[in-house]
């Protein structure tokens, strides 16, 4: 029994971050659909927990929350599958990208096969994000912090401000009509033992930079990529050009947006580069993962905590909104992306079970059939 979960934990992650295009809201989306929807394996509550509890600590949110549903199904071999099967689709594609690269000094030209791709991507996001909302929003109270949160990181407020700011107002409300105090929930850093299997010099400052990255990023992939041109182009390790490219590649392939170090690894120093940059910019999500998942059901047993839970909920369905709009405001500039959004959304609410998978190629496919019109 234990050795068929575990195969299907890894052939569910394999397609997944073969197939999941779209930053950290879309994957999730798409797990939601695979693990909630098709599945059964968790629940719309527990769900709605782990993406509360993902967004607390650092790191990549959806290869987090891949880390943490192969551990609810698996237990830890589980945790370890789940995680690499999602990330190595990623890895290996951004890696032959780099070699290509640097072979030949350009990407491949595949802009009108992305064109339909965003807008489907908001589609998937949205029908997703419906049921966890109707759900997440379970008292006035939490409808007026899910509104408070939205405005705040509609105006740029940090999105770790707006989580933890949410859960200690829910917090402070539930021990006020209980009478009673609590003690106050502090963050104690963790420090992480750094080391590699690689002992070049260039290697061992490559795990350590993006070992620290991985520790303690905050936020979208967009972040990262500030993280990096302050540790990397500043220093003049990479040029700004090469780092706009390894952008693009992580954008435009399936999986985390963070195989974006594989290619940067490449550039700097090859094959080897590439796997010690990668090892450390995931593996603190690994340790997170574990240290926290075994500590979400005991949260939501307690009443305080089930409170800080819910807020911390409501505030991640606002953040992913927010993410949503920010990405309309570029996908949908005209009757094209609009009319495959509005399709996408159509299909998804119609056919509940589609693969999401379908979506993001049936509208990278129309996006380009729609701009031979």
């Amino acid at each position: 029994m234990k050795e068929t979960r575990l195969r299907e934990i890894a052939l569910l992650f394999l397609k997944l971050g073969t197939t999941a295009f779209g930053g950290p809201a879309a994957h999730i989306a798409m797990m939601h659909q695979e693990v909630v929807v098709k599945r059964g394996w968790l629940t719309e509550q527990h769900f709605l927990d782990l993406i509360g509890a993902t967004n607390l600590i650092p790191g990549p949110n959806s290869t987090e929350m891949a880390i943490h549903i192969g551990h609810e199904r698996g237990g830890w071999k589980g945790l370890m599958i789940a995680g690499f099967c999602f990330i190595m689709p990623a890895v290996l594609i951004t890696g032959c990208l780099a070699w290509l690269y640097k072979s030949y000094g350009q990407l491949p030209q595949i802009q009108p096969f992305i064109y339909g791709i965003k807008p489907a991507i908001i589609a998937v996001i949205l029908a997703a994000i419906y049921p966890l909302a109707k759900k997440s929003l379970q008292t006035v109270e939490l409808g007026i912090i899910g509104i408070a949160a939205l405005l705040l990181s509609w105006l740029g407020c940090s999105e770790i401000l707006v989580l933890f700011g949410a859960g200690f107002v829910a917090m402070g409300l539930a021990a006020i009509r209980q009478k009673r105090t609590y003690p106050t929930l502090t963050l104690i850093p963790l420090f992480l033992p750094a080391g590699a299997s690689f002992f070049s010099r260039i290697n061992i400052s490559l795990f350590l930079s993006f070992l620290k990255i991985g520790a303690i990023l905050y936020g979208s992939g967009y972040v990262l990529f500030a993280f990096l041109d302050s540790e990397l182009v500043a220093k003049g390790i990479i040029t700004r050009q090469q780092l706009i490219d390894a952008i693009a590649v992580g954008q435009f392939t399936p999986g985390p947006v963070f195989s974006s170090v594989t290619f940067i690894g490449f550039q700097i120093n090859g094959i080897s580069g590439a796997i010690i940059s990668t090892i450390g910019i995931f593996l603190p999500s690994f340790i997170f993962v574990a240290l926290l998942n075994p500590l979400v059901r005991k949260m939501r047993s307690s009443k305080i905590f089930a409170a800080f839970l819910n807020a911390v909920n409501v505030a991640s369905i606002a953040l992913i909104l927010t993410v949503c709009y920010q990405l309309g405001k570029d996908g949908f500039n005209n009757w094209r992306t609009l009319l495959i959004a509005i399709f996408s959304i159509f299909i998804l609410l119609k056919f509940k079970k589609i693969n999401s998978a379908f979506i993001v190629l049936g509208g990278s496919i129309a996006g380009y059939l729609l701009l031979l019109v």
